[in-house]
């Protein structure tokens, strides 16, 4: 896509560097800033940023939504990417942490205290997590995947199978199979076998292990964020098929969020990674139609 700069920064987190991406077309002066947080299996490039042979931008989010007028970044978490590698487990707590640091330097470098923040699976418990600690760093969040108890959850009953495993250890392996689970585990067909292969060459690039520490949180500590102190207007997005968090477990956490600038978005044919999916465009559409809302107007006294 063309037109559209890049540029790397590092934030700091005690004794961690925590690498910041960022794009945007032509100038950045007076774009809302959109900040999109990664999951447990993908860190920031190969989730928000994938570029392939014959297929260009298609699938990159940070250049779909720099197009359409955003201020872009994004960031590797404490133990992802080429963001400093630790013995701490990287969990949700932790997330908010690198996102309290990295919003100092957006804040630096753009001028914004406030952003918009898309968070992406455990992204999404990161994204709200830090809404809940810093209320006044958010305008507009989008909680993509989301799960609040996990009950019932069909995703995380298989993973539980495991938690003797991620309670061993600060760091779990993954491989292509794995990778390609993402896409397949709740309705294969949903998305093109060849972009799973993309991923996971990009995600594999950086090795062969990341942090266990969301793993764990989402298998054993759910929940982890208070809707009542959300007061942030929100959208919640939901692929039919993703076996992440059931209906109910979404539109109990969707009730009790107080601010009534909310909305509750049900993407059909979609299943865990929207963005990747065969409808991503109805994503996109989704996304933009609630960020881009008109300010709420009141009538004085």
């Amino acid at each position: 896509m063309s037109g559209i700069t890049a540029k790397e920064y590092w934030a700091k987190k005690g004794d961690v560097n925590l690498y910041l991406y960022r794009k945007y077309v032509e100038s950045p002066q007076n774009k809302p800033v959109l900040f999109l947080v990664h999951g447990s299996s993908l860190s920031a490039l190969p989730g928000y940023d994938l570029q392939m042979a014959g297929r260009g931008s298609q699938y990159s989010m940070m250049d779909q939504c720099a197009a359409h007028g955003y201020d872009v970044w994004t960031m590797d978490h404490e133990g992802y990417g080429r963001s400093s590698k630790t013995k701490r487990s990287a969990n949700i707590a932790e997330g908010a942490d690198d996102l309290k640091a990295a919003a100092s330097v957006v804040e630096k470098e753009t001028g914004h205290s406030s952003f918009y923040f898309y968070g992406q699976s455990s992204g999404s418990l990161r994204a709200a997590l830090f809404a809940q600690r810093e209320p006044h760093r958010i305008s507009r969040l989008v909680l993509d995947a989301f799960v609040w108890t996990g009950e019932g959850s069909p995703t995380l009953i298989k993973r539980r199978e495991r938690l003797d495993e991620w309670r061993a250890s600060h760091v779990r392996k993954i491989d292509k199979d794995m990778i390609r689970s993402i896409f397949t585990r709740d309705k294969p067909g949903t998305s093109e076998p060849e972009i799973a292969e993309a991923v996971a060459e990009a995600q594999l690039s950086y090795g062969e292990m990341i942090p266990t520490g969301t793993y764990l949180d989402m298998c054993a500590n759910l929940p982890v964020v208070d809707p009542t102190k959300i007061n942030t207007p929100t959208l919640i997005i939901r692929g039919e098929h993703d076996g992440i968090a059931t209906m109910e477990d979404l539109t109990s956490f969707f009730i009790k969020l107080p601010n009534p600038d909310k909305q509750f978005a049900v993407l059909p044919g979609s299943a865990h990674i929207a963005p990747f999916g065969l409808n991503a465009h109805r994503f996109y559409h989704v996304m933009y139609a609630f960020l881009d809302t008109p300010e709420r107007r009141d009538k004085g006294p």
